[in-house]
């Protein structure tokens, strides 16, 4: 067998896609799908839209790389956008989440190593949570399978479920723990959401023990939920240090880990770096993305929408015992648990002109941009239910 040029590494779906406009996305053969994946809660802004598309254009046209060895005023003016909505104190920026994820779990170790105490680097995951690909982030990260082949787990890795709340309580106290990290809402493990309640109780148990929290907010942050990051729903719950990407850009490659003053106390001057991150380009497009998501009143619309879409969905689920086991998410995070095949599922959707991304627990998750219009989210539910039409008939016959 001759291995093609691309490394085969994606079961790539059809069809090839040539442009978007918002919420619509249209392949070669001239077809028209509504994109609810939105390159998997990336393209907060739907494809192409004007301000994104101008500001890169603009700085295109000027500078596109210099290196972190010199200053890139794009960079410290986001920062500044970023520290005045958050927690934060300072910011990191890199190209994707893993990156952003791999500043976090360093800083999070260098925190202890520069307080005199270097034993404390055990990292609390989740099972079912998902941090990335990189070899750090897929040890942090609560699927073994990304695991298999590439040789013993790093140490200093401990993972726990979500509901063990007296095992997680020990973790956090025991002398060695750096770290707790945890999405919020889990996108890859089922669009599940974590309460206030967990949250805080987990925020409380970091403090008194001197952990550290880490949130990676890489799926439902910017926006994704109704806020701007989904732990902003709750009093008293932030974290230390936040993974920041995806919607960050637009689209566009770039991510950020944010960071409290305190948290950051350990990552002086080479302690990290990046060659790409924060470039002039993924500036000017994140600067501009920032400000339209951040804008007074623009999340309104999309807690309307995503309260519409839910409440359309559940009625679904009403309609459709057979086939639909549960909806559960927040904001424009929406997962649907499936009886059947949920990649099945998918393909069906695409045929349907619809697409949806997958999701663990046998979910499917409607990731749509976050200025979706109430129209679109009709159609949304429409094309939602001829898919459910086709997979009841399609499993039937599969059972009979």
């Amino acid at each position: 067998m001759t291995i093609s040029p691309l490394l085969p590494v994606y079961n790539r779906a059809e069809p090839v896609f040539t442009h978007g406009e918002g919420a619509w996305i249209f392949a070669d053969d001239g077809r028209r799908f509504l994109d609810c994946v939105a390159g998997i809660a990336t393209n907060g802004l739907g494809h192409a839209h004007p301000r994104l598309v101008a500001a890169l254009t603009e700085q295109a046209g000027k500078l596109w790389h210099i290196s972190n060895i010199f200053r890139i005023p794009g960079q410290e003016r986001l920062a500044e956008k970023i520290t005045a909505a958050t927690f934060a104190d300072t910011v990191f920026f890199a190209n994707s989440g893993a990156e952003a994820i791999e500043c976090a779990l360093k800083m999070a170790r260098k925190y202890h190593a520069a307080k005199g105490h270097p034993e404390r680097i055990d990292i609390i995951g989740f099972a079912g949570s998902f941090h990335g690909r990189s070899y750090a982030a897929v040890n942090a990260s609560g699927n073994a399978t990304y695991l298999d082949g590439f040789g013993p787990r790093l140490p200093g890795y401990v993972q726990l479920n979500v509901d063990a709340m007296p095992a997680l309580l020990a973790a956090i106290a025991a002398p060695t723990t750096a770290a707790v990290i945890v999405e919020p809402v889990q996108g890859e493990g089922g669009a599940r959401a974590l309460s206030g309640e967990w949250l805080q109780t987990v925020r409380r148990a970091c403090t008194e023990a001197g952990a550290l929290l880490i949130y990676d907010e890489v799926q439902s942050g910017m926006g994704r939920t109704g806020k701007l990051f989904a732990h902003q729903w709750f009093d008293d719950a932030a974290p230390d240090i936040m993974a920041i990407a995806k919607a960050l850009g637009g689209g566009f490659p770039v991510g950020a880990c944010a960071a409290s003053e305190q948290a950051a106390s350990g990552m002086g001057v080479s302690a990290h770096g990046s060659t790409f991150g924060g470039n002039p380009l993924a500036m000017a497009v994140a600067n501009e993305a920032f400000d339209l998501i951040a804008a007074p009143g623009f999340l309104d619309n999309t807690l309307a929408v995503a309260a519409l879409l839910r409440a359309g969905l559940e009625d679904l689920a009403r309609r459709y015992p057979q086939l639909i086991v549960d909806v559960r998410g927040k904001g424009m995070l929406i997962g649907v648990k499936l009886t059947g095949n949920n990649r099945e599922f998918m393909a069906m959707a695409r045929e349907k002109l619809l697409l949806v991304a997958g999701g663990g627990d046998n979910c499917v998750r409607l990731l749509p941009p976050l200025n979706l219009s109430e129209a679109e989210a009709d159609e949304a539910l429409a094309r939602f239910a001829a898919t459910l039409d086709l997979a009841g008939e399609r499993w039937a016959k599969q059972a009979a």
